[in-house]
């Protein structure tokens, strides 16, 4: 979707496009998807949010910095300290993305089970060969 605004143009396809690939990529680590846990928990420093893993505080930095890049992490500084908070409100965006396609699987898998279930019904309404009918194939002329 594309709005003139002033003379620029906005695509808003592309901007939440590049909001949701920031936003996966964030949830694609499970360091940080471990740090957003504990940020649900509550706000916490970078060494609380490092202390679980075997890395350093730099190393914790750059996942905290991805987490900010996606908007699902806060950063506020208090003296020489960085407090780090939750903002889940970006996931959203995700959580809608799927579900759209949540519809298009539930409709297909519908479509499957209807196959199948008919499929079983014809099996069950297929006369079977009785024992007489049986012996009359398998007897000499």
């Amino acid at each position: 979707m594309t709005i003139p605004i002033c003379g620029y143009t906005f695509n808003l396809m592309v901007e939440d496009s590049e909001h949701l690939d920031a936003v996966f990529h964030a949830l694609s680590d499970p360091t940080r998807r471990a740090m957003l846990t504990g940020l649900a928990k509550g706000p916490r420093n970078v060494g609380d949010l490092s202390a679980p893993f075997d890395m350093s505080l730099a190393a914790a930095s750059k996942h905290i910095r991805v987490l900010e890049k996606a908007g699902l992490v806060r950063r506020s500084v208090q003296g020489r300290t960085h407090v780090c908070s939750l903002d889940a409100m970006p996931m959203h965006a995700g959580v809608e993305w799927m579900r759209h396609y949540e519809k298009f699987w539930s409709q297909q898998l519908d479509t499957l089970e209807a196959l199948l279930v008919a499929e079983d019904q014809a099996a069950a309404n297929k006369p079977s060969k009785t024992g007489t009918e049986a012996k009359k194939k398998g007897s000499k002329p």
